[in-house]
């Protein structure tokens, strides 16, 4: 018995369902409760570390700009890296699940560590926010990167993949929500340092518990021809790969307009609609959007094809987003409805773009005869990164703009005027601009399955003998 066979034959136990079968429900969950776990250090991050750093720690909202397009334009790296030594890994428990298992503790006590800033002079406290906030970058690329890669090797039928998109969105919702919950009802009634201390301690079990359902649910079931594949090779996939480029440049717009709405979110329920607790009001209906189309996707990318849906997901985002900006705050209602709207189109725009990027790597195998997950989700999320660095960094610099002060009670109406901005003039033009980009893209539905078939072809003229062959890969 070959090592690969050993391999496979004590990882499995058990046939898994064939690259282009239906997922089980429970392998779905499993997939999104990594993306629950990933979220429970990220989307904290984004949605309360802009507020942290200038309400509690007094940081300016310019320095916290410079720092987060800084770190997050490091972070891209490190994305790239982490393909790169993904894509060269093989163990007895598949090439992407060890990294999610060793690297998801010290990824959410970092997340302790970002939240505990020490009482030190105001330049020593921006140094530590430097430090930690790189690390955690580094340490979220070695669990994402193979997390996000995972989804192209457990599937390749479109509407599949589709639903691990959409579970996804479920397992990012629920944090949403919870964190809406504990964060967000307590604004301004609470010490804000002890909250955050609390809640991040909290967290490590409960991420680690998502992480571990994910390492034990999610099975590897496509097979590479090659165990390993050449810096020379990855760059030759890359180079070639039209899909996953204007992709890339398409999701790094809408990035930029949608982690700018989650960073403004608080800014704008307690400053322009001046309530603090109408931002756990913001997250419900964002929730709410976002289980909405977790199951009408796969649907809907059935009858009418990713392509079409995600011009429609643009142009509600668009509309809602010039209401957020246009409605008074005493109206909070149509603010409310406005808000609802654009997270539609939003949360459409963010489902999509993971089923679009599982597909560019059939493509580059296609093209080239190499499969590189790795590599090719780590460019896709490179450009993600970049987008939540320009997001960042344009939130710091309007705040300072408009005149911002984490210690005013009633902020200026420069201030006033650039959270609206924010909210809803950012993500409506990068919705706009990313949906041009991707008119140009040249998948449809038809010709994926046709690349999935003609790539299955070739497979079975390789390994004319099936028996053993039929088995999944390592998982």
């Amino acid at each position: 018995m070959s090592e690969t066979q050993a391999r496979q034959k004590s990882a499995t136990g058990a046939r898994n369902a064939g690259p282009t079968e239906r997922l089980s429900l429970l392998r779905v969950i499993g997939y999104g409760a990594g993306d629950a776990g990933n979220n429970v250090a990220f989307q904290f991050s984004a949605m309360f570390l802009l507020l942290y750093y200038t309400d509690v720690v007094g940081l300016s909202p310019a320095a916290v700009g410079t720092m987060f397009l800084v770190i997050r334009a490091w972070d891209a790296v490190t994305d790239l890296i982490a393909g790169r030594l993904v894509d060269r890994v093989q163990t007895r428990w598949g090439k992407f699940r060890p990294f999610i298992l060793f690297g998801c503790l010290p990824l959410l006590l970092l997340n302790v560590a970002l939240f505990h800033v020490p009482d030190l002079p105001s330049g020593l406290q921006l140094v530590y926010a430097y430090v930690t906030y790189a690390l955690i970058g580094l340490a979220y690329s070695l669990v994402n990167i193979p997390y996000g890669a995972l989804a192209t090797v457990m599937t390749q039928a479109p509407d599949q993949r589709t639903r691990l998109g959409a579970a996804r969105g479920v397992g990012a919702v629920t944090i949403i929500i919870a964190l809406g919950a504990l964060v967000g009802s307590q604004l301004g009634k609470v010490d804000m340092q002890s909250l955050f201390s609390t809640l991040t301690w909290w967290f490590v079990p409960l991420g680690v518990a998502f992480y571990l359902l994910t390492f034990f649910t999610c099975r590897e079931t496509v097979r590479r021809d090659r165990e390993r594949v050449t810096l020379r090779q990855t760059l030759t996939v890359l180079r070639v790969n039209r899909p996953l480029m204007l992709l890339s440049l398409s999701t790094l717009v809408f990035l930029t307009g949608y982690s700018t709405v989650i960073g403004i979110a608080a800014y704008y329920a307690r400053d322009v609609l001046g309530d603090s607790s109408l931002y756990l009001v913001l997250n419900l209906c964002s929730a709410a959007t976002l289980l909405l189309i977790v199951p009408l996707a796969p649907r809907l990318v059935r009858r009418y094809g990713k392509k079409f849906l995600f011009g429609w997901g643009a142009g509600l985002t668009c509309v809602g987003g010039v209401g957020v900006v246009l409605a008074p705050g005493a109206s909070v209602a149509l603010a409310v409805a406005a808000w609802v709207v654009m997270n539609l189109g939003m949360n459409t725009l963010n489902t999509l773009t993971m089923s679009f990027e599982a597909d560019a790597v059939e493509y580059g195998q296609w093209r080239t005869g190499y499969r590189t997950e790795g590599a090719t989700y780590a460019v896709f999320s490179f450009t993600r990164k970049i987008g939540q660095a320009l997001a960042g960094a344009a939130l710091g610099y309007l705040l300072a703009f408009g005149g911002y002060s984490g210690t005013a009670a009633v902020q200026s109406d420069g201030a006033l005027t650039s959270i609206r901005l924010a909210a809803g003039v950012v993500p409506a033009l990068c919705a706009l601009v990313a949906a041009l980009v991707m008119r140009f893209y040249p998948l449809s539905d038809a010709r994926f399955r046709e690349i999935v078939a003609e790539l299955a072809e070739r497979g079975a003229r390789k390994t004319p003998s099936a028996g053993p062959a039929d088995e999944p890969g390592p998982a």
